[in-house]
C-alpha cells in the first residue's frame, strides 16, 4: 500500500487528487496538507470536502507525519512547490510535481534536488498528453522543417501561467524532433506592426476563458495541407489519476529525475519499433 501526501490539498487539483486516491486500489491518503497556519488545520477532511469519505484531520506539517508518507504529490505554485521539494529532500521522501510556471532557475534547483530523492517532474500527468508528446516528436522529425508550426492552448480563466507547461513541453518535443534548441525557435510575443512569422519558429497562442480544463493543439502548416494534433482534457481526474500512478511508481524508484515517459515506459515503447 503506497502512502501518499497531497500538498495544497484544498486546491482544484488537490481535491481531484484526494478523490482519485480514495478510488484507486493500492494507495491511501495519509497526509492532506495545507499551508502552515491555515484556518482548516485540524478539521475533518470530509467536513471541508463533502465529496470525500475520510474524516482524518487536515494538517500543515509534513515533518509531523513523515514516517507515514511514502511519496508527496504537489500541484501548487512555484515558490511553494520548491519549498515543499526542499522539505521532501530533507526528509528523504520521493515527490511527484505537477506544478507549472517555474522559472529557469527554479527548474535548475529542482533538478539539483533530484540528486537526493526520486522526483517525477511533469507539467501534465495525463497518459494521452504524454503519448501526444512522443507523437509530436516523430511528426516533427518527418515534416517539421517543411512546416509553419503553431501551438494553441486553452484553459480556464483562473490559470495564472501562459503558455501552459504542457504547451511549452509540446514545443520542446517538436524542437527536439527537428534537432533545434527550443529557446532559439520559440515565439511568444508576436504582436504589433512587425509581427511577421520568423522562419523556423514555433509560435504560441494562449486562450483563457470559462472553465476549460485544458486543450492543446499543434499545427503543422505545409504548402497545400495542414496536420493538426490535438489533445483535450474533459476532467481533472485525467491528471489526478496519472499523478497517482506516478506516485506509486516513484515510491519504488532510486534517486533521480524522471518524467511521465519514464513512468509510462514510453521511451522503450517507441524505441523498440512498436511505433
Amino acid at each position: 500500500m503506497t502512502k501518499i501526501a497531497v500538498n495544497a490539498c484544498n486546491g482544484r487539483m488537490g481535491q481531484a487528487l484526494m478523490y482519485a486516491i480514495e478510488h484507486t486500489r493500492g494507495v491511501t491518503l495519509t497526509a492532506p496538507l495545507l499551508r502552515s497556519g491555515h484556518q482548516w488545520v485540524g478539521e475533518p477532511l470530509n467536513r471541508q470536502f463533502p465529496q470525500l469519505k475520510s474524516a482524518q484531520p487536515l494538517i500543515d506539517d509534513l515533518e509531523q507525519v513523515a514516517n507515514e508518507v511514502d511519496v508527496v504529490i504537489d500541484f501548487s505554485l512555484p515558490d511553494y512547490s520548491l519549498a515543499t521539494v526542499k522539505r521532501c529532500a530533507k526528509l528523504q521522501i520521493p515527490v511527484v510535481i505537477g506544478t507549472t510556471g517555474f522559472s529557469y532557475q527554479q527548474k535548475q534547483q529542482l533538478i539539483e534536488l533530484s540528486d537526493q530523492i526520486p522526483m517525477v517532474l511533469a507539467p501534465n500527468m495525463s497518459v494521452g498528453v504524454n503519448l501526444t508528446l512522443k507523437v509530436l516528436e516523430l511528426v516533427a522529425k518527418a515534416i517539421g522543417r517543411d512546416s509553419d508550426i503553431e501551438i494553441i492552448e486553452s484553459h480556464h480563466r483562473f490559470k495564472k501561467d501562459a503558455p501552459s507547461g504542457t504547451a511549452l513541453r509540446m514545443g520542446e518535443a517538436i524542437a527536439d524532433g527537428m534537432g533545434k534548441v527550443f529557446s532559439e525557435v520559440a515565439a511568444f510575443d508576436r504582436c504589433g506592426k512587425d509581427a511577421i512569422r520568423r522562419e523556423g519558429s514555433i509560435g504560441f497562442s494562449a486562450i483563457r476563458a470559462g472553465n476549460i480544463v485544458g486543450e492543446h493543439t499543434a499545427l503543422f502548416a505545409m504548402s497545400g495541407e495542414e496536420v493538426e494534433i490535438t489533445h483535450k482534457a474533459r476532467d481533472r481526474q485525467t491528471f489526478a489519476q496519472g499523478a497517482v500512478r506516478a506516485a506509486m511508481w516513484a515510491a519504488e524508484q532510486p534517486v533521480g529525475h524522471y518524467d511521465m515517459s519514464d513512468v509510462l515506459g514510453l521511451d522503450a515503447l517507441f524505441s523498440n519499433g512498436s511505433f
